[in-house]
């Protein structure tokens, strides 16, 4: 550790996006390189230093690899070539201007790919209250995934008791968590996975009623007829494409879907087209997008909500965990073929 100015000043892993991609990500899309950093927040700014802890690798971040012309009124900017990529994360305060937080909270929200960041905007910047659960826990069931499954289920589909719910890449960060919430609420559970294992996790650890493996289905349409005869309520959306396709024809009257991703699009340089779209005009569904940050003001009764779940053992998450921000580049691109086993982070620091 150095001094400069009396500052301490430390070096700084970072993961840095090389350039825009196209097609497949692939790790040398990415490289860690090490700078320095001062552990002092700039005078004159309302910023937070932080030590990262815990990073997110989450399927939207596929979009900001684009530029911003081709994100289509993306949500949020894209990468910048040459700079560390950023992500949802859990990270301890070193110092801050902003009232808000002090030294030595615990955060979860928005930060850089490196060991320390500089945090200006921290808007969507939570403190963490509730250490009695894994800190982990933060990037993904108490974080911005399980605050996408809470408001994409509860929120946009009103679900009800009894009704018919399929959810695809249901062993997801965020699949996991919508199926589990539809099975205490009553509903029957049918989720899709791309493996065996997969598919035995949502049976046989998250409740699900019934899950298959979209690999060996040659007809998504047939083999959603097995499974729901009477047709879908709900749908939780993570896939697009020919999935989407297939459930529009097997949606009941007034059914709702709520998209959240889109996975099997996001790689392709030309999307592919939906056909059976009059299917929502035919049965009267109801279909919305989700941005996540619309809902954060329903954080605290979220947590209210799944607290409790979690320490009465009433929701299991799992965790696919990586260590070393070195290992990062090839944890994010395998959520692309499918090789994480629930909700993928990286370890940077524990503590």
């Amino acid at each position: 550790m150095a001094s400069v100015d009396g500052e301490k000043v430390v070096s700084n892993k970072q993961v840095i996006l090389r350039d825009y991609v196209s097609g497949f990500p692939k790790e040398s899309d990415m490289y860690v390189t090490t700078g320095t950093v001062k552990l002092k927040v700039p005078q004159g700014s309302n910023a937070i230093l932080v030590k990262n802890l815990y990073l997110s690798c989450d399927p939207y971040m596929r979009g900001l690899m684009r530029p911003a012309t081709s994100i289509k009124a993306s949500y949020i900017a894209p990468f910048k070539p040459g700079s560390p990529i950023t992500g949802h994360g859990v990270a301890k305060v070193l110092d801050s201007a902003h009232p808000n937080f002090k030294k030595g909270d615990l955060v979860w929200g928005m930060t850089g790919w490196e060991e320390y960041s500089l945090i200006t905007e921290t808007d969507f910047l939570f403190k963490i209250e509730h250490t009695d659960v894994p800190l982990s826990y933060y990037t993904g069931i108490l974080g911005m995934p399980g605050m996408t499954a809470y408001a994409g289920f509860y929120e946009v589909c009103s679900p009800k008791k009894g009704e018919y719910v399929f959810i695809s890449a249901a062993s997801g960060a965020v699949g996991q968590l919508v199926g589990q919430f539809a099975k205490l609420l009553g509903c029957f559970v049918v989720g899709s996975a791309g493996s065996k294992e997969k598919v035995d996790l949502l049976k046989n650890k998250f409740g699900f009623d019934e899950a298959f493996n979209y690999k060996e289905e040659p007809d998504l349409d047939a083999a959603l007829k097995r499974y729901f005869p009477e047709g879908i309520d709900i749908y939780f959306e993570n896939v697009g494409g020919k999935t989407l396709d297939a459930v529009l024809l097997n949606m009941r009257i007034h059914g709702r879907i709520a998209a959240c991703g889109m996975i099997s699009q996001y790689n392709l340089d030309e999307p592919e087209g939906v056909k059976n779209l009059m299917d929502l005009v035919y049965k009267r569904v109801y279909m919305q997008g989700i941005a996540v940050f619309d809902y954060y003001h329903l954080y605290p009764k979220f947590l209210d909500t799944v607290l409790p779940y979690i320490k009465e053992e009433k929701i299991v998450y799992v965790e696919d965990i990586t260590e070393g921000l070195e290992s990062g580049p090839a944890a994010l691109v395998g959520l692309f073929s499918g090789h994480n086993v629930g909700k993928q982070l990286v370890v940077v620091a524990r503590e």
